[in-house]
């Protein structure tokens, strides 16, 4: 079987990508198989990638590659979290797809919708720019019909109090694209954005545990990936800072479901990031991100509230600039039964020229 391997922009490792009609359909042994595909990438010197893709054509008229997100975890090849999504890896997904024949070459202008098996995500990756190593997309998360705001708040509020060792504070809980729980740095003593990009082990291990706080809310595992979280504030030049946390430790800038959630967010009414982004006059239009790892922006389109229930509804959001670099393919040995050992043999090499 081949593995490839593509690393996004703002990621904090590579993506690890599969073709998912090679593998079991059934939970058990499908992980079984990525454990054992773990096992063989840690002893290559791959410890630190810890995003696996699985991707396929798609069976859907409407899509071109069928895409299912798994995250790996520290502390063991077989620990697995299945619960949520990953837009850098979806733009790695995208490229490695393109490079190993499953989908057409890639061009300027040229638009792959995937879908999103975990959660039903619906995204279209718009091709800006090719390169010889990569390229770079414009990414729209499209619903397929207004998702009303209260079906974005999973704790069913645009805030909830939890409480997590001395910290007893409110958070926004929102799921679009990823579930998220945002906070105010403000509440755990950060005062502005310089601080917050500073802060170190003390921070993260409070963060952590409110999103373990987080998790326990919403009925899922303490120890796994999901709910993700982050901190915000008013940033210095506009918009809102963001912090946010991975597996393991800081994230480098902020995921690109983040990204989408958190421009989701500004656009709930009563949520922290609402609330903050109201301090600065960011509450409308293009949201700009200060992140430790550069600014982005995001542009979440929300439809005018309803006369029945004065609620607003999400419809798409999108994000731009973002830039993939395919890293090559090669033998995956422990699943070579998976696939002709001469003919993957060949495959890697043609996908690594």
């Amino acid at each position: 079987m081949i593995g490839h391997l593509a690393y996004a922009a703002g990621s904090p490792c590579p993506t690890f990508v599969l073709d998912a009609g090679r593998l079991p359909r059934n939970d058990e042994a499908l992980l079984a198989h990525l454990a054992e595909a773990r096992r063989y990438l840690v002893s290559a010197g791959g410890a630190h990638v810890l995003k696996i893709a699985l991707v396929e054509p798609s069976a859907h008229p409407m899509f071109d590659l069928d895409y299912r997100f798994v995250q790996a975890l520290p502390g063991a090849p077989d620990r697995f979290d299945l619960r949520g999504s990953c837009g850098h890896s979806i733009l790695s997904a995208v490229v490695a797809a393109a490079r190993s024949g499953m989908l057409p070459r890639l061009v300027p202008g040229a638009r792959i919708r995937v879908k999103v098996l975990n959660n039903g995500d619906s995204v279209v990756c718009e091709v800006d720019r090719v390169e010889r190593d990569g390229a770079a997309f414009t990414v729209t998360f499209v619903q397929s019909a207004p998702v009303p705001f209260g079906e974005l708040l999973p704790a069913g509020a645009p805030r909830t109090p939890l409480v997590a060792g001395v910290d007893r504070t409110e958070v926004s809980l929102v799921a679009s694209a990823n579930a998220y729980a945002f906070v105010d740095a403000r509440e755990l003593g950060v005062p502005d954005q310089a601080a917050l990009f500073g802060a170190g082990d003390e921070l993260l291990g409070r963060l952590e545990a409110l999103r373990a706080a987080a998790a326990g809310r919403l009925g899922w595992p303490a120890d796994g990936a999901f709910p993700k979280i982050a901190a915000v504030l008013p940033a210095e030049d506009g918009g809102i800072a963001a912090r946010a946390v991975t597996v393991p430790g800081w994230h480098p800038s902020i995921a690109l479901t983040g990204v989408v959630c958190l421009g989701t967010a500004v656009r709930i009414p009563g949520t922290v990031p609402w609330r903050i982004a109201r301090e600065n006059g960011a509450d409308t239009g293009l949201l700009e991100i200060a992140t430790t790892g550069g600014r982005t922006a995001v542009t979440a389109v929300t439809a005018t509230p309803g006369a029945a229930d004065g609620e607003g509804a999400l419809l798409w959001a999108t994000v731009a600039r973002k830039s993939v670099t395919f890293q090559g393919s090669f033998v995956l040995t422990p699943l070579s039964h998976l696939q002709f050992e001469e003919v993957a043999q060949c495959l890697a090499l043609s996908g690594a020229a």
